[in-house]
C-alpha cells in the first residue's frame, strides 16, 4: 500500500504559480504511476496530469498542456505540479492518487490510492 499527503495548495492571484506536492509513504513508491486530479465545487473529479513509474511517461489534460507540468522525485517519495499562469477557474482541490500501472492513466478508476486533497484558490 501506499499513503499519500498533498501539500502547497493556498490563495493566489490570477496569472500567479503555485506547487504542489504530494508526498508518499511506503518503500514501493517508485513503482506507482501517480496522477494528480481535481475537484471543483460542483463538478466532478477531472483528470490533471500523470507521471509514469519511470518519469518516461506523462499525460495531461488537454486544456491544461504548457501550463501545468508534472515531475517526481523518486529518491524524496515526491511528485510535483508545478502551476503556472493560473486562472480563476483552476480554482479547486486538488488530490494525488497512484496507481499501479505502468502507464500514466488519465480515468479514475484505474488509481486506487488517494490522498486527502490540497485546496488552491485563484483570485481575480
Amino acid at each position: 500500500q501506499v499513503q499519500l499527503v498533498e501539500s502547497g495548495g493556498g490563495l493566489v492571484q490570477a496569472g500567479g504559480s503555485l506547487r504542489l506536492s504530494c508526498a508518499a509513504s511506503g518503500r514501493t513508491f517508485s513503482r506507482y504511476t501517480i496522477g494528480w486530479f481535481r475537484q471543483a465545487p460542483g463538478k466532478e473529479r477531472e483528470f490533471v496530469a500523470a507521471i509514469s513509474w519511470s518519469s518516461i511517461g506523462t499525460n495531461y489534460s488537454d486544456p491544461l498542456k504548457g501550463r501545468f507540468t508534472i515531475s517526481r522525485d523518486n529518491a524524496l517519495n515526491t511528485v510535483y505540479l508545478q502551476m503556472n499562469s493560473l486562472k480563476p477557474e483552476d480554482t479547486a482541490v486538488y488530490y494525488c492518487a497512484a496507481t499501479t500501472s505502468r502507464f500514466s492513466r488519465s480515468a479514475r478508476a484505474y488509481y486506487d490510492y488517494w490522498g486527502h486533497g490540497t485546496q488552491v484558490t485563484v483570485s481575480s
